[in-house]
């Protein structure tokens, strides 16, 4: 099958002060996969830097966070994303770009990709103090706890349906998972936060769920939590992420070099500063 390396980053929110023109890093591998809070879409900023990134990358992928649909609906914001994707396709010098959205994409013969956002489960008990403390319902526009989990319920449904159809049709298939919220509590946010009265609203124990237990899945990237990991879970699978957080309170061990190797050998690796 081979390996395909890529560069994951999330959490740049190139919206802060703002750097979408300022902010710059090391081309290290062929893909880009950018998993999400890269910025606001209502900002036609940030479309002028993913198409940076396509003068520089074979293929870029991206998904929505929960900061891109600021000052708009979220409805509205994966439209836009759709339209810039269109015209992307027709541009033929750039690389390609792949929107995330409940979106399978087979990288090679052996080797897929399966990305969305999965927002949070909320749990009733904190619902109201994630509510009160979460800018996202009042900054997405119409964006409720009950919209929040049901795209929750969505993508985890969405999820669970292609890792079983994989497994079923194509069990030679390698499953790798880029999402923007977190698949796991306690070793993927800071141990400060595990008690929190907000945690619900960034990250999901899955692991109960058919994707993440899953033989074919052998990785899961994602970012949200501000908080930078790479394990091997019960599983087996490489659990990551890579992380920049705000300006003014960067993510200790974010590396925007690093590479991340899936197929025949899954490794993360840092690059040379």
């Amino acid at each position: 099958m081979g390996s395909v390396s890529f560069q994951i980053l999330s959490d740049l929110h190139l919206e802060t002060h703002p750097s979408y023109n300022s902010f710059t890093f090391p081309q290290t591998a062929a893909n880009l996969a950018l998993l999400g809070d890269i910025g606001h879409v209502a900002n036609n900023q940030l479309f002028t830097f993913l198409e940076a990134q396509l003068l520089r990358y074979s293929t870029v992928f991206f998904l929505l966070g929960n900061h891109e649909p600021y000052h708009m609906s979220f409805k509205l914001a994966k439209t836009k994303m759709r339209q810039f994707q269109s015209k992307m396709d027709r541009r033929s010098l750039l690389g390609k770009f792949i929107f995330l959205d409940q979106t399978r994409y087979d990288i090679t013969e052996k080797l897929s990709i399966l990305g969305c956002t999965l927002f949070s489960r909320i749990s009733p008990q904190q619902e109201f103090a994630v509510e009160r403390r979460m800018v996202d319902f009042r900054d997405i526009l119409r964006w409720t706890v009950d919209d929040h989990n049901a795209a929750h319920e969505s993508d985890v449904s969405w999820l669970n349906a292609e890792v079983m159809k994989i497994e079923t049709e194509e069990p030679h298939r390698q499953i790798v998972v880029f999402t923007h919220h977190s698949p796991c509590k306690d070793r993927c946010q800071h141990l400060r936060h595990k008690d929190s009265e907000v945690w619900t609203g960034f990250a999901t124990n899955l692991s109960d769920q058919v994707c993440w237990q899953g033989r074919n899945v052998t990785a899961w990237a994602s970012g949200h939590t501000h908080f930078n990991y790479s394990f091997l879970d019960e599983t087996g699978k490489m659990v990551l992420s890579n992380q920049k957080g705000y300006r003014l309170f960067p993510s200790e061990e974010f590396n925007a070099g690093r590479v991340s190797t899936f197929g025949d050998k899954t490794t993360v690796s840092e690059a040379l500063e």
